[in-house]
């Protein structure tokens, strides 16, 4: 029973975020501009989705979301040769862990990551799976009569798909220009859970550095707000009038890295609500905050030329 109310009120709050996160994304283009390269996660099938018969499904407009990732991907979008600092960045898109929000939280985030001379990676992680024929806006979409992701537990493949999105781009550092000890990690409501899963877990797929904006963490979805033991530095953002998230799960964060004496730094930000929809207050400047501490913390450095 009590598993049974955890997972419906999983769904419940997934549902809040997509809608969330549908309304956040209307003023924007729908033109997305294409990576340079797509980055495939694993040799061949991802572990664990290997019954999964299903498309991935792009749906464009004015807010484009992707659905049903079966094949987790970074895309590359690099920094100009004559701007690049040797910083990289993964960007993890928020959608309730239905969708990825591809515009917002992807593109437009990538292509200002490219301003400061970092490289950017925006992480197709892996979703639950929604039914393209019965689907509802604003509710959970209902699944085909056999449910091709039967007990698995998409929240720990997705946290999978970052440590490995991590892990892959230290081993290739040296190809892309950067050095292995610049690799952060940022990302959105949901991205921002799969964020802080990275960020604690096995050390050898962590980033240096990460960035939850107003993440889907805490205890109700199983992130304790404990700094591990080489806990990477952190940079929070949220709105005090985020009804959905909230704002105490960053403040809990903040605190079990100040205890842990890890770096930290929080904004909350008077209002902006989930998704910093609500424009008009300082959360519509939060990657200029973001831009004040990678520099502030030497990341925003160019490195020498060897």
């Amino acid at each position: 029973m009590h598993i049974l109310l955890l997972k419906s009120r999983f769904l419940a709050i997934s549902a809040i975020l997509v809608i969330l996160s549908a309304a956040a994304g209307i003023a924007h283009s729908q033109e997305l501009t294409p990576p340079t390269r797509e980055i495939q996660l694993y040799p061949g099938t991802a572990p664990g989705s290997e019954a999964w018969d299903y498309s991935e499904r792009f749906i464009p407009g004015r807010n484009p979301r992707i659905q049903n990732v079966v094949r987790p991907v970074l895309q590359h979008y690099p920094a100009d040769r004559n701007k690049a600092v040797g910083t990289a960045m993964i960007v993890a898109p928020g959608g309730g862990f239905q969708n990825l929000m591809m515009s917002y939280e992807g593109v437009d985030i990538a292509k200002r990551l490219n301003e400061m001379g970092v490289e950017a990676f925006v992480l197709k992680y892996r979703l639950i799976y929604t039914n393209p024929n019965n689907q509802t806006a604003g509710q959970k979409s209902g699944t085909t009569s056999k449910d091709p992701q039967a007990g698995q537990n998409l929240r720990e493949m997705a946290a999978l798909d970052g440590q490995r999105a991590v892990r892959l781009l230290r081993e290739h550092a040296a190809e892309f220009g950067f050095p292995s000890n610049r690799i952060g990690m940022m990302g959105f409501s949901a991205g921002g859970f799969v964020t802080v899963a990275t960020v604690m877990g096995p050390l050898d797929g962590r980033p240096n550095f990460a960035a939850p904006i107003y993440p889907a963490t805490g205890e109700r979805f199983g992130q304790p707000p404990i700094a591990p033991a080489g806990a990477p530095p952190l940079f929070l953002a949220v709105a005090a009038d985020d009804t959905t998230t909230g704002w105490q799960c960053c403040v809990d964060l903040f605190r079990g890295w100040q205890e842990a004496k890890v770096p930290v730094e929080l904004h909350i930000f008077q209002s902006g609500a989930h998704g910093f929809v609500n424009k008009g207050s300082g959360s519509d400047h939060f990657m200029d905050r973001l831009e004040e501490w990678l520099r502030v913390n030497e990341l925003l450095t160019p490195l020498p030329t060897p």
